[in-house]
């Protein structure tokens, strides 16, 4: 409804008796027929604010989680100028926002997915098209590639099942088939952060040397870094 009138949440409760625009109510109605559907509101209103940022979003690419934060979070802490690659950006999200805490790092994005990196470029950031890691020299390798198991996609949330892309989301039959592949791949000595989930935690640490492994706000084993094996 905010968004429909054109004024913050705030300033509708503040005055629930304010006129509606030409037009709102029926935007309106058709948000809520959407939502009722379950789609999601970032897909409904076509944005989602992640950290201090807000970016847009349409069933190309996820929707920003906030667990993904500790991602960021993490490479905040890269001395200055440090290089760092953002694999499998979606929209951008991970690789704006550093940008936007840290401009003194050298930050760079890609994506297995064209549709998804034109979405990244609606806001803002030039990412490339590229399977797995481009050639180049970094000091760090984000990622939130997917790690949903196959199993486990039927019995998902209908918000999350119906309307998000599902590449994004599932990978083999243990979830880590794109997880293991950039690992794989990474020259050795690559610093990597990886994303997963929580049950995944053991079997990542594997895959690097060195592994540590960092819990996101609910306590969970989220994120893992080491070094490529090569």
């Amino acid at each position: 409804m905010a968004e429909a009138v054109g004024v913050d949440r705030a300033a509708l409760v503040a005055d629930p008796g304010r006129d509606l625009p030409p037009g709102a109510a029926r935007l309106i109605g058709e948000w809520v027929r959407r939502r009722r559907e379950r789609e999601p509101v970032a897909y409904i209103l076509g944005r989602k604010g992640f950290r201090r940022i807000d970016l847009a979003v349409d069933n190309r690419v996820l929707i920003p989680r906030p667990e993904t934060e500790l991602l960021v979070e993490l490479a905040l802490e890269l001395p200055a100028g440090a290089r760092v690659h953002d694999v499998g950006t979606g929209s951008g999200a991970i690789a704006l926002a550093l940008r936007d805490e840290r401009p003194d790092l050298a930050v760079t994005a890609s994506d297995t997915s064209a549709p998804a990196a034109e979405v990244a470029r609606l806001n803002g950031l030039e990412a490339a098209v590229a399977e797995g890691l481009p050639p180049g020299e970094y000091d760090l390798v984000v990622a939130n590639l997917p790690y949903v198991r196959e199993d486990e996609w039927p019995g998902l949330e209908p918000d999350i099942r119906l309307y998000e892309p599902r590449s994004a989301l599932v990978a083999g039959e243990d979830g880590l088939d794109a997880i293991t592949a950039l690992a794989a791949q990474a020259p050795a000595g690559t610093c990597l952060a990886l994303e997963h989930a929580p049950e995944q935690a053991a079997a990542v640490s594997g895959l690097l040397a060195g592994s540590e492994t960092h819990r996101d706000l609910t306590g969970r084993e989220r994120v893992t870094i080491g070094r490529a094996w090569g």
